[in-house]
């Protein structure tokens, strides 16, 4: 049979996968019975694996002939949302939902599983399936890389289904697809004291909306307008009562960027701000930065490839442009040992309800995106392993 044929062959078995998974999420790092039941399927289809990153599991098939090793990644992890649909396969953990599209993830890596242990005589080479944990929070893949998941392997390979996308269509494009993403945290010490009374204070709460203000300016006068940058303060924490002034303001916020030089160099221009503001108003700031996701970014030669495999799969109309967005995507961690590429697979349907973003409580998929997802992981690995 044709890779297309047992793709579709074993359509229903990732739907019903799709859906048993949907109705039992679990948070990052919990997925204890979503890593058991994945464990219990490659055990039907007789393929090793090992666990990693506690509640990962990694699975390898070798093919018939010598070759490379190309890496196939799905994200495993719930969110922490209600769910709003009313459908047969709701989620029945209260405060707890698939709202981003990893229970399709998880059961089109096992689909696809299926696919390629039976087509192990068009492999060259070695395909390894990371069915990892813990995407939502941005520390799964630094796990399953802190346990030995990318040794040896050549090239890595990731899906993830998008809403704003068409069911049949395919953006998988070189270059910057996802931005960095990082979080900082900024506290502001000033002088307490009566709210009639300002020239005996330090108002920490005036200070702390200066610097809110000014860290603007980093984007808009400092860095290259060429380059998107995203600089927000999503929280001001300051004063307790109408006429007391702040002795203290504290802020959390989050950056964003394609490119991971220029990335490096926003810390230190906001430290900058940060400590002159403070210094000119008598006093002290201080910022805790945390780097949390590098930028995704394609290589030219995976994209390629997975072109090919989409116009195999859907014919040159499957491929679409999808403009890159700045959420972030822990899958940038496993680039960093290895090229590769994340694809966006469209699984919107505004017949069937399933036009609602990520991480709303009303997202859902259209499951006929379930077969391409399957079908593309197959292709391009095998497509990988034979240009190689």
């Amino acid at each position: 049979m044709t890779i297309n044929e047992l793709v579709k062959e074993n359509k229903e078995y990732v739907i019903n996968l799709r859906r048993e998974f949907h109705k039992n999420p679990e948070a990052s790092f919990k997925e204890y019975n979503t890593s058991k039941r994945i464990k219990e399927e490659l055990d039907k289809m007789g393929i090793e694996y090992i666990s990693c990153a506690n509640t990962g599991v990694v699975a390898t098939i070798k093919g018939n002939y010598p070759g490379k090793t190309i890496a196939l990644r799905g994200d495993i992890d719930a969110l922490s949302v209600q769910e709003l649909n009313n459908i047969d396969y709701k989620s029945q953990v209260p405060g707890m939902m698939h709202a981003c599209g990893h229970d399709g993830h998880t059961s089109m890596l096992l689909g696809a599983a299926k696919v390629l242990n039976d087509k192990k005589d068009e492999i060259y080479g070695t395909v390894k399936l990371f069915f990892q944990p813990a995407e939502e929070i941005g520390e799964g893949a630094k796990a399953m890389i802190a346990d030995g998941a990318m040794e040896n392997v050549d090239s890595v390979f990731g899906i993830h289904l998008w809403s704003s996308i068409d069911t049949g269509k395919v953006s998988i494009e070189s270059g910057p697809r996802m931005a960095s993403a990082d979080w900082f945290k900024i506290n502001v010490t000033g002088k307490g004291g009566h709210g009639s009374a300002p020239h005996e204070c330090v108002d920490a709460l005036v200070i702390a909306s200066s610097i809110v203000m000014n860290l603007q300016n980093i984007v808009s006068r400092q860095l290259n307008p060429l380059e998107p940058v995203v600089l927000t303060v999503g929280m001001l924490n300051s004063g307790s009562r109408f006429n007391v002034i702040a002795e203290n303001a504290y802020m959390e916020g989050t950056t964003r960027c394609f490119n991971n030089e220029l990335r490096k160099e926003i810390p230190y221009k906001m430290e900058q701000i940060i400590n002159n503001i403070a210094k000119s108003y008598s006093a002290t700031a201080t910022l805790d930065y945390n780097f949390i996701l590098d930028a995704t970014i394609n290589d030219e030669t995976c994209t390629s490839i997975g072109e090919e495999a989409v116009k195999k799969i859907l014919g040159e109309k499957g491929l679409t442009k999808f403009e890159k967005i700045t959420g972030g995507e822990d899958f940038s961690y496993y680039l960093r040992h290895a090229p590769g590429a994340l694809a966006f697979v469209g699984c919107r349907n505004e017949d069937k309800g399933a036009c609602y973003s990520h991480h709303s409580g009303n997202f859902n998929i259209d499951e006929d995106a379930l077969e391409i997802g399957t079908n593309l992981y197959v292709q391009y690995a095998i497509d990988y392993l034979k240009s190689n």
